[in-house]
């Protein structure tokens, strides 16, 4: 029988990373607490409009009430909200924050995110795994990430618009940055938002556990097109991944990918003359 949960019943969005399930304890914890709080409050308050109807109490009574009851219930609250944040909140909070494991893992997966009204673009570093060097006066049509073409390390980058591709029970590492305005990169299956910011580069870390396509939103009112900024996380597995970069890779480098023509073989020399 399955146990009956607050999350699903307000509609969370299922949970797709490592550390998901914290988060989704922690808000658990709290629903059911607003829940009883609510349902103790509502009870506490229709027995007062019956306790003190004017029916029941013609004549005012400027003594107020004698009971401790009330600040007894108050200082439980107090206690209880000290507990869920010192004792769950803060500790999560904690073991997030320490990004070591994924900032330094050589084998971390890692995508740049670069946030614009109203869209998302993402800088791959190609199968060398260094990212090339971006400039703005680099910017174009074919360049939308403005990389230095006289940058080696960027000769095999490439971009993607709208959509992110990142490898299932991979580490992954995303910087985020912003062209123009604040904007928020934020990700509800993976539990995880971060306000990209103009001139900062702002790492998330997190490893996804399960593959699909999950959605990306913009959760910071960042113009009249705010409401269109959306975007799509698939996350695959590494062999997907690798068809699908060999592919784009193919598509934004063609000189690259054309394998040189072989020399034309040389004339045979002429007979010598008898």
């Amino acid at each position: 029988m399955p146990s009956l949960s607050i999350n699903k019943a307000l509609g969370i969005v299922p949970n797709a990373s490592e550390h998901g399930y914290l988060v989704d304890q922690l808000l658990e914890i709290c629903h059911w607490f607003m829940a009883l709080l609510f349902v103790g409050w509502s009870c506490y308050f229709l027995y007062t409009l019956w306790r003190f109807h004017r029916s029941r109490n013609p004549k005012a009574d400027y003594h107020g009430v004698q009971s401790k009851a009330s600040a007894h219930l108050e200082f439980s609250v107090v206690i209880i909200e000290a507990v869920l944040l010192l004792g769950f909140a803060m500790p999560i909070w904690a073991k997030r924050i320490n990004g070591d494991q994924y900032l330094n893992n050589a084998d971390a997966f890692r995508v740049h995110c670069i946030g614009e009204q109203f869209a998302w673009s993402f800088h791959y570093p190609g199968p060398d795994g260094v990212f090339g060097k971006t400039n703005a006066a680099f910017i174009s049509a074919s360049n939308p990430l403005g990389i230095d073409p006289n940058d080696p390390a960027g000769a095999d980058d490439f971009a993607s618009k709208f959509e992110i591709h990142i490898v299932n029970q991979r580490p992954t590492v995303i910087e985020i940055t912003s062209r123009d305005v604040i904007h928020s990169f934020a990700l509800p299956h993976m539990r995880m938002a971060q306000d990209a910011i103009p001139g900062s580069r702002i790492p998330i870390w997190f490893r996804p556990i399960r593959t699909g396509s999950f959605d990306i939103i913009c959760g910071q009112l960042c113009g009249s097109g705010h409401y269109g900024m959306r975007g799509q996380m698939v996350v695959e597995t590494q062999a997907e991944f690798d068809a699908w970069q060999k592919e784009q890779s193919a598509l934004q480098h063609p000189a690259a990918a054309t394998p040189a023509a072989a020399p034309a073989p040389a004339a045979p020399a002429p007979a010598p003359a008898k």
